[in-house]
């Protein structure tokens, strides 16, 4: 057998598990089933598979310092390959450059198997088995997809239409309810999983063929980028030039060379609130609750409790999330249309749709604790021996309230430290750091002043992380 390149796409945000999902804190990195992340999860997965490689994992660049440290809790000594996206384009730009990537890294043939990392896949035995089955069909110079096999009428899904033996007949939308029953009882489809395998040199002859713009662009953005270890940074400017468009229409509905491989492996892409009530465990009235929940008379519903007590009484298939800033209620049939409140919030330019109000940087987090005009509190926290950037605000003054730990701080020409019950200030336009000297994290209260408090006031000097600002 070939060897396997497993390529996991991190990239999504998840927009129909919104106000949990959220663009720079999306689902592939919640820990929505189980104690691990969707991302560990899928890592895990293929790492027992016999013949991989180190993943390589396609992620854009505001996910990847969490997605690194989820990958090193994971333990393991394999550093693996993290390419960068500069921008979303959809899963063929994606793809394209993981192979050019691949054929730099191998000199020589290999299997890309494709896998999203937002997936849920209980069966890891047949799972195992449908990939030395595609993988089989690869080597053969087919571009192969994993067809799963419906067992509802489903309308969030894509199909896929079977033709007689391996082949792929057509790959067809989302469909609506009468049309998705239809092909339930037609025996002749499979839901479209989205996961693939095909040789790396066979992707690019026929991307080069099919979808020539975007193979070209991301060929010039793989060779034009640059490594910044662990990381692979996709060229901008060649990233730019590419059209956005996914594997199935640039490249699978033309090429004649698609085939399918069966695969029953207690699959979902957990892409609403109600594929999760699906998948996860039921008590005995048909709910799914976590956090502090109670319930009263409330059947087949789906309740997540972040912050506050949630008590529900008399419901019946709805969904009830909440988060310290949003709280979510809808009936379970309207899963699919969450994504027009995330519409609107973009629509409406406010900030909930991206962020928490936790938001988890590569240095630790902050909690902003209240917002008014002119003013904001944060609670940040600051892991051991890391330090923030050397920074300067334009328009905002800081005051620091160290509640645990120490900080050493650098502000102007000073450097000295803040210990507990202490606090410091950071006049507006003063060039300061904030670090943690100490082996446990620094916590601390900040109050910003000014007549801008956006989180884009920052002109970095220096930064450990390659930040720029």
């Amino acid at each position: 057998m070939a060897l396997i390149q497993p390529v996991i796409l991190a990239g999504g945000t998840g927009s129909r598990l919104w106000p949990l999902s959220r663009e720079l804190y999306p689902k592939q990195l919640l820990n929505l089933v189980g104690e691990h992340s969707l991302l560990q999860a899928t890592f895990s997965r293929v790492m027992a598979l016999p013949g991989v490689s180190a993943p390589i994992l396609v992620i854009g660049e505001e996910h990847r310092f969490i997605a690194k440290a989820q990958i090193d809790a994971l333990g393991g000594q394999q550093e693996i390959p993290i390419i960068l996206e500069p921008m979303g384009r959809n899963t063929a730009p994606a793809i394209c450059a993981a192979a050019c990537y691949s054929q730099a890294i191998h000199q020589q043939p290999v299997v890309l198997l494709v896998l999203p990392a937002d997936h849920l896949i209980s069966e890891t035995d047949s799972f195992a088995r449908a990939v030395a089955d595609a993988v089989s069909l690869a080597e053969t110079g087919q571009l192969v997809t994993f067809g799963v096999q419906p067992t509802c009428p489903e309308t969030g899904y894509g199909y896929i239409r079977k033709g007689s033996g391996d082949a792929v007949r057509s790959f067809v939308e989302k469909p609506d309810l009468e049309t998705a029953k239809g092909y339930l009882a037609s025996g002749d489809y499979y839901w479209n999983s989205g996961m693939f395998a095909f040789r790396n040199d066979t992707l690019l002859k026929e991307m080069d063929e099919h979808c020539p713009a975007i193979s070209a662009a991301m060929a010039e953005a793989v060779a034009k980028g640059g490594a910044d270890a662990p990381f692979f940074r996709l060229d901008p400017t060649s990233m730019a030039s590419s059209p956005s468009d996914s594997i199935d229409y640039a490249l699978l509905e033309k090429s004649q060379h698609v085939a399918v491989v069966p695969a029953d492996l207690g699959w979902s892409d957990i892409g609403s609130w109600q594929a999760l009530w699906e998948v996860s465990d039921k008590d005995e009235n048909g709910n799914v609750a976590s956090g502090d929940v109670i319930l009263e008379a409330v059947e087949n519903s789906l309740i997540r409790a972040g912050h506050s007590l949630v008590a529900a009484v008399g419901l019946k298939d709805t969904i009830v999330i909440e988060t310290a800033d949003a709280v979510l209620v809808a009936p379970m049939s309207r899963a699919q249309d969450v994504k027009k409140v995330v519409d609107r919030l973009k629509k409406d330019k406010r900030d909930h749709y991206k962020v928490h109000q936790t938001v988890f940087r590569p240095w630790g987090s902050y909690t902003i604790l209240e917002e008014q005009e002119n003013f904001k509190i944060k609670r940040i926290t600051v892991l051991p021996k890391v330090k923030l950037s050397l920074q300067m605000h334009h328009h905002r003054s800081e005051h620091w309230v160290v509640v645990k730990g120490t900080a050493r701080v650098t502000c102007g020409e000073r450097v000295f430290l803040v210990m507990e019950n202490q606090s410091t200030y950071i006049p507006c336009g003063e060039t300061h750091r904030l670090e943690n000297p100490g082996v446990i994290p620094l916590e601390l209260i900040e109050v910003q002043n000014g007549s801008y408090l956006g989180e884009d006031d920052i002109v970095r000097f220096d930064d450990d992380f390659g930040r720029q600002g």
